[in-house]
C-alpha cells in the first residue's frame, strides 16, 4: 500500500515536470509558427506566476479527478482515457483562469501547450511503465502476487499475471495443499495453513484466491486471519456470496477478479484528507470564534452548568476520544438517560428523539441550527475527527452493532457526512450505517467538498436536527 502511494506521488511530480517542460516548449515554439498573429520572441515567455498557476491547477484537478488511483489504472487503456479526460478538463480551467488574470497570453500558445503537454504526459506514463517492468520491481510499487490455489483456475490466473507483468505485477508463486500441482515453473510455497508466514516472508501485497467452491470455509478463515496484514485480498467471482466493504470487480487481462478487502484510504488519500481538514478547519474556526463567544454567554444565562459538554465517542478503528459540543441539556441529563431510552418495534435502540425533556430552551435552538457542533472543529484540528466522515458513535451503541456495521470505523469519523445530508436525525441509530459504508466505498476529496456544501443547505433547512 505504501509503495503504491509512493508511486502515485512519483507520477504526480513527473506529470508536473512534463507540464512545465510543455509550457516552455510552447513558449519557444509560438514565434516560430507561420500562422497566427506575429509575436516577437521576447513577448511570449510567461512570467513565473503563470507557471505557478499551471502547477496548482493541474495538481489539484488531477487529484480531484482520481488520475493517480492505480487500482483504476491497471490497464494502459484505462490510464490513457482517464489522463486525457482530466487533461482536457484542466486545460479549460487553466484557460479560464488566464482570461481573468493574464489575458496577454496568446490563445495559440495555450493550445500548443495543451497538445504538447498531453503528448509528454502520455510519453512519460509509457516510459515509466517500461522502467517499472525492467528496473523498478523492488523499489517502485511492484505488486507482488501470491496465488492461493493451483488448480485449473489458478493456472489461468497465473498466466494472466505473467502476461501483464509489465504493468507492475510480479508473480511470487503458488500455494496449494497438493504438492504436485502445476505452478507454471514458479515456486510451490507450501500448503494453505502456511499462508500467513509466506505473505510476511515473501513481502506479498496481493493475494488472489482461486480455491474451489468446496473450500469455502478455508477461504473465509484465511481472509479473517489476513485482516491484520497490509495486503490486498482478491478472489475469483464464483464466491460472490461473500460480502465485504470495498468489494469491486477488477479486470486482469480480460479475467474478472473481485477485491474482498482493501484499506479504505491509501496513504496519499489520507494525507490529502488531513491537509484539507487542517486548512478548512482552521479557517472555519477563526471565522466562527465570535459566534462561539456569544453562544457561550447565552448558555451561561440560560441554565447552570458547564458551557462545553464532553462526551466519549468511538473514533477511527473504534478508538475512544472526548468529543466537544456546546451543552444543550441540563447538567444532570446523563443520569436520566436510562429512563428515556426507547426502542423501535424491531428492537433497535433510539437514543435521540424529538421533545427530549432534558434539552434546555436555548439548547433546542442550538440543536435545530446545529450550532452546538461548532466546538468539534477543535476535535478536527487535533486529528480526532475529520470534517467529513461517519458520525462518531457512543460506545454503548457500538456494542449493539452487528459485525458488518463496524466497517464504518475504517475511516476518520466526521463532523458531517453522507448520512447527515440524507436525513440526519430523521434516520434512527443502526439505520444510517448503509450511508456511511456508501461514503467509505466511494470516498474522494471531491465527495467531501460536495458533502460540506450540501451540509450548509441541510443546516439552513433545519431538516432532521433536534
Amino acid at each position: 500500500m505504501f509503495r503504491r502511494a509512493g508511486l502515485s506521488f512519483v507520477f504526480l511530480l513527473g506529470d508536473l515536470a512534463m507540464l512545465m517542460l510543455a509550457l516552455m516548449l510552447a513558449s519557444w515554439l509560438r514565434p516560430q509558427l507561420e500562422f497566427g498573429k506575429p509575436i516577437p520572441p521576447t513577448a511570449v515567455w510567461p512570467e513565473w506566476p503563470v507557471f505557478a498557476l499551471a502547477l496548482i491547477i493541474w495538481a489539484i484537478s488531477f487529484l480531484l479527478l482520481d488520475v493517480y488511483n492505480l487500482q483504476k489504472n491497471l490497464r494502459p487503456l484505462d490510464e490513457a482515457q482517464r489522463l486525457i479526460g482530466a487533461h482536457v478538463v484542466t486545460t479549460l480551467a487553466f484557460a479560464g483562469a488566464l482570461y481573468f488574470s493574464f489575458r496577454d497570453i496568446s490563445r495559440l500558445q495555450v493550445f500548443s501547450f495543451a497538445i504538447i503537454g498531453l503528448v509528454l504526459l502520455l510519453a512519460y506514463r509509457v516510459a515509466f511503465r517500461f522502467f517499472l517492468h525492467f528496473f523498478g520491481e523492488k523499489r517502485y510499487g511492484a505488486r507482488r502476487v501470491l496465488i492461493v490455489g493451483a488448480g485449473r483456475t489458478g493456472y489461468q490466473v497465473g498466466q494472466m499475471v505473467i502476461k501483464n507483468s509489465w504493468t507492475g505485477l510480479k508473480l511470487v508463486g503458488f500455494m496449494d495443499d497438493n504438492p504436485q500441482a502445476d505452478t507454471l515453473g514458479y515456486p510451490h510455497l507450501g500448503p494453505l495453513d502456511q499462508c500467513l508466514a509466506v505473505v510476511q516472508n515473501q513481502g506479498v501485497n496481493e493475494i488472489i484466491f482461486t480455491l474451489p467452491r468446496y473450500a469455502h470455509d478455508k477461504l473465509a478463515n484465511l481472509i479473517a486471519a489476513l485482516q491484520p496484514l497490509q495486503v490486498n485480498v482478491r478472489v475469483m467471482p464464483n464466491f460472490m456470496d461473500l460480502v465485504f466493504l470495498r468489494s469491486e470487480v477488477e479486470d486482469l487481462g480480460g479475467m474478472p477478479l473481485v477485491t474482498l478487502r482493501e484499506p479504505a484510504l491509501d496513504p496519499l488519500q489520507r494525507l490529502i484528507k488531513r491537509l484539507f481538514d487542517l486548512l478548512v478547519g482552521s479557517i472555519g474556526l477563526i471565522l466562527v470564534l465570535p459566534v462561539m463567544g456569544i453562544i457561550a454567554l447565552l448558555i451561561k444565562f440560560d441554565s447552570p452548568g458547564p458551557i462545553i459538554f464532553k462526551q466519549q465517542r468511538a473514533g477511527e478503528n473504534g478508538r475512544p476520544f472526548n468529543m466537544y459540543k456546546f451543552r444543550t441539556m441540563f447538567h444532570d441529563a446523563e443520569a436520566k438517560q436510562d429512563e428515556l431510552i426507547q426502542k423501535t418495534a424491531a428492537g433497535l435502540l433510539i437514543h435521540k428523539f424529538y421533545d427530549d425533556p432534558r434539552v434546555t430552551r436555548f439548547g433546542r435552538f442550538l440543536r435545530r441550527t446545529s450550532l452546538d457542533e461548532l466546538p468539534q472543529l477543535i476535535n478536527v484540528l487535533k486529528g480526532e475527527m475529520s470534517l467529513v466522515g461517519p458520525r462518531p458513535e457512543l460506545p454503548w451503541l457500538v456494542n449493539e452493532y452487528e459485525p458488518w456495521q463496524r466497517k464504518r470505523f475504517e475511516v476518520p469519523q466526521g463532523l458531517t457526512g453522507w448520512w447527515q445530508i440524507n436525513g440526519r436525525a430523521d434516520k434512527l441509530m443502526h439505520l444510517h450505517t448503509e450511508e456511511d459504508l456508501y461514503y467509505i466505498k466511494n470516498y474522494s476529496l471531491w465527495l467531501d467538498i460536495q458533502i460540506l456544501w450540501r451540509t450548509v443547505k441541510a443546516v439552513i433547512d433545519r431538516r432532521g436536527a433536534y
